[in-house]
């Protein structure tokens, strides 16, 4: 349950949505007095509780501010896949290509 205090690891946007949901519920918000409270359409609620990944960052976090939740960021050792992170991103080693396209002359 999402309430005080409790620290909930969200990795996609159909998490963030169902948590935003739950905390609208908990707070006795229907989705048209929330989307009143942060300016948005009623639409644009919904979109987001269903976990749709067009929602823009700056209206995502009035609406967490709206429903009392902060944002914490955390690392990881590898990221999420072990991909695309410095460590795993193999700088080529110039002389080396260097030579291959000397030798394919």
């Amino acid at each position: 349950m999402l309430s005080n205090g409790v620290i909930m690891n969200i990795r996609t946007a159909l998490e963030l949505g169902a948590a935003i949901r739950e905390r609208r519920r908990q707070l006795n918000l229907d989705q048209d007095r929330l989307a009143k409270i942060v300016g948005v359409s009623r639409k644009w609620i919904i979109d987001v509780e269903k976990g749709k990944t067009r929602a823009e960052i700056g209206l995502i976090l009035r609406t967490l501010d709206a429903l009392g939740i902060s944002v914490s960021l955390d690392t990881t050792e590898t990221g999420v896949s072990g991909a695309n992170t410095p460590d795993a991103i193999e700088t080529p080693d110039i002389d080396s290509v260097l030579d291959r396209t000397r030798d394919r002359r």
